[in-house]
């Protein structure tokens, strides 16, 4: 029940004991004892203990107390009413009241030491193959140090551009290199956006900078690319164990820690009981693990201090998501910088603001019953090509669908062709991630053109029939006879 607690102490003066002993510290030290419990110093608060994402705040007697001042929200003032005695290495008088988690609390929920994360490489002894396919990853490469890997510059910097400002060696990391490649500089302790991005694609420079209004955080920062650091905005997810009061990490990229926990004591004990899998977690769980950096959200608790951050700080595998981070909402019927009219996103990187609205999430399908993360032959990394993976759960004979003779039958597109695809239609590529290159949907729903064209937002149909409307594609359906027009053709 205990085994994610961390707990966190702080000297409390003379005058606030009284002149008396404090027994929380020895009580505290002698649970620092206890497996599972980790030792960090604030000098905000008396006493924390986080339990799972519970903050439960240890008075003079005993535990819990009555909130005191909370005019100040950075350093809120509590008063101390002893309630029980904390005996010794007992844990479970810490049971007290549960206090909302303040700004500076959240600090703590991250705060154990970086001594339980050891990095992929202690991985590779145990799990040579599935760590020599995982670094082969972009999961493994998306940020890139260029002064050990040069080649992973795409561009051409010998080629003058005008959006250009920067020299390689103004370079301190690459990140990505599938479709679209940005550039990261050093200055101080933090890494900042360079202003030029390349478009993998068409092989063109492209200005970057998020302009106002274009996601939430930019209300909160200068726009200026030297003046938005990676760190609250990127480096969360984009590296493992990232401490935001260091601004250090275990290791850059998306590493077996990620999503499988601190493995510093299963290195030491290799067991099942103390390492992560989402094959063992429940399908919320599981589907977490790539929900915490794969949607567009908030933070529960933003600011941290005074610095406002767009990744889930403090979770880690094997907590709830749901205890650090909001995903985006949106409103039927509008359109907003995240989300088309009728939900679907329009932005990469919100796969899991789409998969939780499908029929899929509902029925607990998982990220990984098609993706395997430690890397395959396919692309994105399916499990099998994308028409295979599919039908293994639907086909004419399933009671999952589609309800129809054959596949051509369903789709009325030959065989082989892209039509004939399972993708096209229930996964079409609207969501954007750099100029006209778009990814794929995840909320599986056919995106009729009727529906569409009310709300203004691509369909499934003419995201293929490029040179075709809406319109023609409302008529063609109308032509199926299998299908009901009050669902894809009204």
């Amino acid at each position: 029940m205990f085994a994610n607690v961390s707990v966190s102490i702080c000297d409390v003066s003379s005058a606030s004991r009284g002149g008396r002993s404090d027994p929380v510290h020895s009580g505290l030290q002698a649970l620092l004892t206890t497996p599972g419990l980790r030792l960090a110093v604030s000098g905000s608060w008396r006493a924390i203990v986080v339990v799972t994402g519970s903050v439960y705040v240890i008075g003079g007697g005993g535990f819990v107390v009555v909130p005191g001042d909370r005019s100040r929200p950075d350093n809120p003032v509590f008063t101390w009413r002893g309630i029980a005695m904390l005996k010794h290495s007992r844990v479970t008088p810490l049971l007290g009241l549960v206090l909302s988690l303040p700004s500076t609390a959240t600090l703590f929920a991250q705060s154990a030491p970086a001594a339980d994360y050891v990095g992929s490489t202690a991985c590779r002894t145990c799990h040579p193959a599935i760590y020599a396919r995982w670094s082969k990853t972009r999961m493994a490469n998306v940020v890139v140090d260029p002064k050990l890997h040069p080649e992973a510059i795409i561009p051409d910097f010998s080629k003058p551009d005008p959006l250009v400002k920067f020299t390689k060696d103004d370079i301190a990391f690459v990140y990505g290199s599938k479709w679209k490649q940005r550039y990261f500089t050093k200055k101080g302790d933090n890494y900042y956006p360079l202003g030029a991005q390349w478009d993998v694609t068409h092989h063109v420079w492209r200005a970057y900078l998020a302009a106002p209004g274009t996601d939430w955080w930019t209300a909160h920062y200068p726009n200026d690319n030297m003046q938005r650091p990676t760190g609250p905005l990127c480096d969360g997810c984009h590296s493992v164990n990232y401490s935001i009061q260091t601004k250090t990490v275990t290791e850059w990229n998306v590493g077996c820690e990620k999503c499988h926990g601190p493995g510093g004591a299963h290195v030491k004990h290799p067991s099942a009981a103390n390492i992560v899998n989402a094959a063992r977690l429940n399908p919320i769980q599981a589907t977490d693990l790539c929900i915490q950096c794969h949607s567009q959200g908030q933070p529960l608790h933003n600011p941290i201090g005074d610095t406002y951050y767009d990744w889930p700080v403090g979770f880690r595998a094997g907590l709830d998501l749901k205890d650090f981070w909001k995903l985006e909402d949106n409103k039927p019927g509008e359109q907003s910088f995240t989300h088309f009219a009728d939900g679907t996103a329009h932005k990469n990187r919100m796969q899991g603001n789409d998969f939780v609205q499908s029929a899929m999430y509902t029925h607990g399908v998982t990220c990984n019953r098609c993706h395997d993360v430690h890397g395959t032959e396919n692309n994105a990394d399916l499990i099998k090509p994308a028409n295979v993976m599919c039908l293994e759960c639907h086909g004419p004979k399933s009671p999952y669908g589609p309800h129809a003779a054959t596949i051509e039958a369903h789709t009325h597109h030959e065989p082989g062709s892209a039509g004939n695809e399972c993708v096209s239609c229930h996964m079409p590529k609207i969501e954007q991630t750099i100029a006209d290159v778009n990814v794929r949907s995840h909320t599986f729903r056919f995106i009729a053109p009727a529906e569409a064209e009310r709300v203004k937002m691509p369909n499934s149909c003419n995201t293929c029939h490029t040179d075709k409307n809406a319109a023609w594609a409302t008529e063609a359906l109308k032509q199926w006879s299998n299908v009901s027009p009050w669902r894809v053709a009204n």
